[in-house]
C-alpha cells in the first residue's frame, strides 16, 4: 500500500493545534431506504447511526435526487441537475458524460482553501476522461471506483475490474494505482479500513475533508455467512438478511470512522454529515415506509434521504429538525464555514441553487420554502429535438384545466417528461409521463402494497400523465391527489416550471461509446477532449 499521506506530507502532530477550519466527514450510503435504520423502527440493527443521529440532528425533509449519479453531482456542484445536465438521470458506465470541466467542485472548492482532501468509495460522477475523475476534481488522494456499482468481492462491473488508488507522487506526477490485490476483500470494509487511515495519519494542523461514499447496501446484495451470522442471526430470509447485513457492517464502519476521530482529538472540530443518495430500490429488500415510492421515482420514498448531522460545533443538538433542505445546500453551507471566497480565485464560480443551513440546522430556524425535485423535458436533448416532446402544450392545458385526474398507462417511456417540485406543506408532480410506484410496510422487505389506477387496476408501478398536488404535513404518503381542492395552488406552482426551464442546460441523448477496455481494466477512454465536451453540452 502506497504511503500517501507521507508522500502529502500527511503525518500527524502529537502538539499539533487545532485548525479553525472545521474537520468535514461527508458519508453517503447507496439506495439505502427510508426506514432502514433503528432510529425510525428498522429491525436492522445500525447502533452507531442510530447514537449519531439522536446526539446530532436528525433531518426530516433532506431532500437528494432519486437516482445515484445526479445525487452526487448536486452535492459537489451544489447546483440542479437541470444546470449541470444530470436532469436526465444516472450515468451509464461508457457514457460520454459527466460534471462539467468549468464546475468548481466541492473539494476543490475546500482544497484552495486550505484542505487535504480524500475520497474513498464510489464516484459516479463521470470518467470518460482522465480530467473527469476525482483526483483531478479536487481530491489529493482517491481510493475506490469510478462507476456506479460492482462485484463487493471481485471489484468488477461488466467484466472490467474498477479498484483504484489514485494521487499525486513526491513529484507533482498523477499515480493511478490498479489494485488488482484486494479480490475477496469486502468493499465496505476496505472503504472503512482506509478512512480510518486516512484520519489517523492526518496532519492536524490542516483541517480535514474526507468524503465517504459507501457502495452499501446497492446491489449486488452480498455478504457473506459469517457476517450474516454476526449482524442477522435473528432474521428468518436468507436475502432479508443479506441486505441487513450490508446495511450493518456500513454501520459498523461509520461507528470506527467516529471514534477514531475522537481518539484523534479530531471530532471537536468536525462536522459529520451522513445521508442517502436516494431511497430503497422498489420491491427490493430495503424499505422506505411510510413513504411511497423508491428509487426512480420524486415520489417521496424517492427523494427523501435518511440524513443527520452530528457536530460539537452545533449548539442545538438531539432533535429532529423539519425544516425543508436540499443536496445542494451543503456545498453553499461549507463554503460560508469555510470563508471561501469565490471571487479572489481565477476559475469563476457558476450559479449555485443551494443555500447556507448551517443556522437552520443549528438553531432550527427556516432557510428555504422551494425545492426543485426534477425537471425532464425530452426537447433539451441535442439529438432528440421535437416541439411535440416539449410538453409545454399539455403543461398549458394543465394550467386552464388541471382538475383532470392522471391517465396512466404501463408504456416504456424511455424520455420521461415531467416537472416535480416542493413548496412549503405542497408537492407537485405533473407533465407527460412519470414513474409512479406503490408503498412499503413496515419491517418487511417483502412486502410491497399496490395502488390503485385511475381505472380501477392495482399495480405496483405505472407511468403516469396529468398533475398530481399532495398536501404534505397531512398526506405523507402521498395517498390523496388534492388538485381539484386547490386550483390556485397548481396554477401557482405550474407557473414556477418556466423559471427552471429557462436554467435548463441541452444534453446529448444518451450516448455510449463501443470500447474494450485493455487488460480487462475500467479506465478513461477518450483523450482528445478539445471538441468532445462542446458537443454534450449546451
Amino acid at each position: 500500500m502506497k504511503l500517501l499521506w507521507l508522500l502529502l506530507g500527511l503525518h500527524a502532530l502529537s502538539n499539533s493545534s487545532t485548525p479553525k477550519q472545521p474537520n468535514i466527514v461527508f458519508i453517503v450510503a447507496d439506495d439505502m431506504g427510508y426506514q432502514d435504520v433503528g432510529f425510525r423502527g428498522s429491525n436492522i440493527r445500525t447502533p452507531n447511526i442510530d447514537r449519531l443521529a439522536r446526539e446530532g440532528v436528525i433531518l426530516e425533509n433532506h431532500y437528494v435526487m432519486s437516482v445515484c449519479a445526479p445525487t452526487r453531482a448536486s452535492l459537489m456542484t451544489g447546483r440542479y441537475p437541470i444546470r449541470t445536465g444530470f436532469w436526465k438521470g444516472n450515468l451509464n458506465s461508457v457514457e460520454k458524460f459527466g460534471l462539467g470541466l468549468n464546475e468548481i467542485l466541492l473539494p476543490e472548492m475546500l482544497k484552495r482553501n486550505g484542505y487535504i482532501t480524500h475520497g474513498v468509495g464510489k464516484w459516479h460522477c463521470g470518467a470518460y476522461s482522465w480530467d473527469h475523475t476525482p483526483a483531478k476534481r479536487g481530491f489529493h488522494t482517491f481510493f475506490g471506483l469510478f462507476q456506479g456499482a460492482q462485484d463487493y468481492y471481485s471489484h468488477r462491473h461488466q467484466d472490467w475490474l474498477d479498484f483504484r488508488e489514485d494521487y499525486y507522487d513526491a513529484h507533482g506526477h498523477f499515480v493511478d494505482d490498479i489494485r488488482d490485490d484486494l479480490d475477496d476483500r469486502y468493499n465496505t470494509y476496505l472503504f472503512t479500513n482506509r478512512s480510518v487511515e486516512l484520519i489517523r495519519n492526518h496532519d492536524k494542523t490542516r483541517p480535514l475533508f474526507l468524503y465517504l461514499a459507501y457502495t452499501a447496501p446497492h446491489g449486488p446484495d452480498q455478504a457473506s455467512v459469517e457476517d450474516m451470522e454476526t449482524f442477522t442471526s435473528d432474521l428468518n430470509q436468507n436475502y432479508t438478511r443479506r441486505y441487513a447485513t450490508m446495511v450493518s457492517i456500513m454501520d459498523e464502519g461509520i461507528g470506527m470512522v467516529a471514534n477514531k476521530l475522537k481518539e484523534q482529538g479530531m471530532m471537536n472540530n468536525t462536522i459529520l454529515v451522513f445521508t442517502s443518495d436516494n431511497g430503497a430500490r422498489f420491491s427490493s429488500h430495503g424499505s422506505n415506509y411510510p413513504l411511497r415510492g423508491g428509487k426512480g421515482t420524486v415520489l417521496e420514498g424517492g427523494v427523501r434521504g435518511v440524513t443527520f448531522v452530528n457536530s460539537p460545533l452545533l449548539q442545538k443538538t438531539g432533535y429532529t429538525n423539519t425544516n425543508l433542505h436540499h443536496v445542494t445546500d451543503w456545498y453553499a453551507t461549507f463554503q460560508k464555514l469555510t470563508n471561501d471566497n469565490p471571487e479572489k480565485h481565477d476559475k469563476t464560480q457558476l450559479p449555485i441553487d443551494g443555500v447556507d443551513i448551517w443556522g437552520s440546522i443549528d438553531s432550527n430556524t427556516s432557510c428555504r420554502e422551494e425545492v426543485l425535485l426534477n425537471l425532464r423535458v425530452p426537447s433539451k436533448y441535442l439529438n432528440n429535438p421535437c416541439e411535440e416532446c416539449l410538453g409545454l402544450s399539455s403543461l398549458q392545458s394543465q394550467e386552464g384545466n388541471h382538475l383532470n385526474s392522471p391517465n396512466f398507462n404501463h408504456s416504456n417511456s424511455q424520455d420521461h417528461d415531467f416537472f416535480a417540485l416542493r413548496w412549503q406543506k405542497w408537492k407537485l408532480l405533473a407533465g407527460r409521463t412519470f414513474q409512479l410506484q406503490g408503498w412499503s410496510s413496515e419491517n418487511k422487505a417483502e412486502g410491497y402494497l399496490n395502488f390503485t389506477d385511475s381505472q380501477g387496476d392495482s399495480q405496483q408501478r405505472s407511468v403516469g400523465s396529468g398533475t398530481l398536488l399532495f398536501d404534505l404535513s397531512s398526506d405523507e404518503r402521498e395517498e390523496h391527489n388534492v388538485a381539484e381542492q386547490y386550483p390556485d395552488i397548481v396554477t401557482y406552482l405550474l407557473r414556477k416550471r418556466q423559471g427552471y426551464l429557462d436554467n435548463m442546460i441541452s444534453v446529448e441523448h444518451r450516448k455510449f461509446a463501443n470500447i474494450t477496455m485493455e487488460d480487462g481494466v475500467f479506465r478513461p477512454w477518450v483523450t482528445d477532449l478539445m471538441n468532445d465536451t462542446t458537443e454534450y453540452y449546451s
